[in-house]
């Protein structure tokens, strides 16, 4: 028996057994062959501060430090590129650019308004009228998503953590103070389990007999496609607009693009819908002067929110020793650091650390207590 067990080991499930570890002994269950495989190995990887709720954008900016200086042995090369974020709006947005600027600038203070020749240098393939403002967040960047999510296993490993692969539930239940997990990988028990399950959260939680918190998986589409030949596509910044209905960035020579879907969905290993494809594609030459002609990979992934789409963590209300770490919706990864240092300060001395309370984390902001019955 170990003291803590963690069910799921996305980034969630990892950032949070790397600082469990620290207080006790603990098992990581991955249902799948290798931790990470949906949603954690499929984000956009994209780090900003100027994205989500007030509790999201204070957990991103608490694990910024994390990123750009990690532990020790914890990675072998940087893991945060230069990139940034050009946000635009679209005539049907100007009214509330003002607002947005100001509130992002709260958390993103180097977030400025530019004009939109300086939007069109930073990104010259923008179509000429297409937008009336543009906003510029320069210290958005890149995320190595696979170094982060290993070191965290790594670390986790290294602090006496044990992962277990290919374990599916088939039962969880509680005696005697005791959590019992049934797997196809064998039984584990801890008086402590934490519901890092993503998307299969609630499934998890009606196997144990806890009352679910209203988790929606959400289907996001993305794309990559070749540009214009000769065209050098590496320091475009991330550019979307303020409408939410596209993004596009550099990929590896090519260009990633995403309708910025978020289509209800049960779990599952979601496959991309050719609908959301094109929508995206027409959204991006109504946007640019880029044509997608080809399209040369496509793959989607699941974003789980309850109503507030601010993340759940602590402990359940109807069940002692049911630890809640999910609904991290597309912001897991660029709060995984945060996210971690809470959920095992919650599961030990139920307190937010300081220096993350500072920057505006609540511990009733988490609560699942807060989405009522």
């Amino acid at each position: 028996m170990s003291d803590f067990l963690i069910l799921g080991g996305g980034m969630a499930g990892a950032s949070a057994g790397y600082f469990l570890a620290e207080h006790g002994s603990v098992v990581l269950l991955e249902k799948e062959d290798q931790p990470g495989y949906h949603s954690t190995g499929r984000s956009a990887a994209l780090f900003t501060e100027n994205y989500g709720s007030p509790t999201i954008r204070a957990l991103s900016v608490g694990t910024r430090p994390f990123l750009e200086d990690p532990p020790a042995g914890f990675a072998d090369h940087p893991l945060l590129g230069p990139r940034g974020v050009l946000m635009l709006a679209p005539p049907s947005h100007a009214e509330i650019f003002a607002e947005e600027l100001a509130n992002g600038r709260k958390t993103a203070p180097e977030l400025r308004e530019v004009s939109l020749d300086e939007a069109a240098a930073l990104c010259p393939v923008l179509r000429p009228g297409a937008f009336v403002r543009a906003m510029y967040e320069p210290t958005a960047m890149d995320m190595d998503v696979h170094a982060i999510h290993q070191g965290f296993l790594r670390g986790f490993r290294a602090r006496g953590g044990r992962v277990v692969t290919a374990a599916e539930p088939r039962s969880l239940s509680r005696a005697d103070g005791v959590w019992r997990a049934e797997t196809s990988a064998g039984d584990f028990a801890a008086p402590v389990v934490v519901n890092a399950g993503g998307a299969w959260a609630d499934e998890i939680a009606r196997m144990a007999g806890v009352r679910p918190i209203g988790l929606v998986p959400k289907r996001r589409t993305a794309f990559t496609f070749d540009p214009p030949a000769g065209t050098d596509v590496a320091h475009w910044p991330l550019t979307a607009d303020l409408a939410e209905s596209f993004y596009f960035k550099p990929e590896a020579g090519r260009v990633l693009a995403s309708p910025a879907d978020e289509t209800p969905m049960p779990p599952c290993d979601v496959q991309p819908d050719e609908i959301d494809v094109a929508t995206a594609a027409a959204r991006i030459e109504a946007a640019t002067v880029l044509e997608v002609r080809r399209i040369t990979h496509k793959w989607a992934w699941l974003r789980s929110f309850v109503a507030d789409k601010t993340p759940v963590v602590g402990f359940a209300p109807d069940a002692p020793g049911f630890f809640w770490l999910a609904g991290q919706g597309g912001y897991g990864i660029q709060t995984s650091a945060a996210m971690g240092r809470v959920a095992a300060a919650l599961a030990t001395s139920g307190e937010v650390p300081a220096d993350l309370a500072r920057l505006g984390v609540r511990k009733e902001n988490l609560a699942p207590e807060r989405l009522g019955s």
